[in-house]
């Protein structure tokens, strides 16, 4: 069975615990696309995906549930999920431009760079615009070692100011190992939301990745001002004192030798 039948609309699944509603509290699709976005934005991937699979229980006209959807899948590693749950989506309404943009994502994320750069053009043929198709197609440049994904990207955070634009570009050079250029996109997002505790922690990651060890460590004592219990910085920060202590450890011993 594949990890994600649940996502089946109107199929039960398991609630996450954060921000679970009182039991036999019901709210519409509107409520749980708000808790879905809330929870993306700090980094909750599995519970902000669960909670966009609640609001298609409720309404399965939500275009955009079926989008995070899709979103949420590919942010957790499961492109073959991403690219199927696209292809039900673009079924119920065919040629949406983001939902093609969303299987052009999976696509790109398996390697087939071809149908994603088809796909790609088909979501900008269609009516509108958004922050998401620049997106794609900016790390379709990306995967294919291109040198047009900064254009791409720029003109994403033109189309949409919210922070988690840049937030989301920063996370696709994390994906294909560019820390260097992900790490002014984690800035940007930071300068727009500096009371949003993930953007610090996905500068700190950066910033950690790329040997920066006094601008991680406050990057990460940030993010764990703003939520004291966030594990994974406190891991990072615990990695970054033990990087130090060998650093220490092996300079000793080069002098005594």
């Amino acid at each position: 069975m594949a990890r994600f039948d649940k996502l089946e609309i109107g199929s039960p699944g398991a609630e996450p615990q954060t921000g679970c509603s009182p039991a036999g509290e019901e709210h519409n699709a509107t409520w749980w696309m708000k808790q879905a976005d809330e929870q993306r934005r700090c980094g909750w991937y599995e519970n902000a995906l669960r909670y966009y699979s609640r609001a298609l229980e409720e309404d399965k006209s939500q275009v955009a549930g079926w989008v995070g959807q899709v979103q949420m899948l590919i942010a957790l590693d499961e492109p073959n999920e991403a690219d199927l749950w696209s292809r039900k989506a673009l079924e119920l309404f065919p040629a949406h431009g983001d939902l093609l943009a969303g299987r052009a994502q999976a696509r790109c994320r398996l390697g087939d760079f071809k149908q994603a750069f088809t796909l790609s053009d088909g979501a900008f043929q269609q009516e509108g615009n958004s922050a998401y198709r620049w997106l794609v197609r900016g790390e379709i440049q990306v995967a294919g070692a291109k040198d047009t994904d900064r254009h791409c990207f720029d003109k994403a955070q033109l189309v949409d100011a919210d922070w988690l634009v840049p937030l989301e570009i920063a996370l696709v050079y994390w994906h294909y190992e560019r820390p260097g250029l992900g790490l002014p996109r984690a800035g940007r997002a930071i300068e727009a939301a500096p009371d949003r505790y993930y953007a610090w922690y996905v500068q700190g990651l950066m910033q950690f990745e790329l040997g920066m060890n006094g601008p991680a460590r406050k990057s990460l004592q940030m993010c764990l001002e703003l939520s004291p219990q966030h594990r994974d910085a406190q891991q990072r920060l615990f990695e970054l004192d033990n990087r130090g202590w060998s650093l220490r450890r092996a300079v000793r011993r080069l002098f005594r030798s």
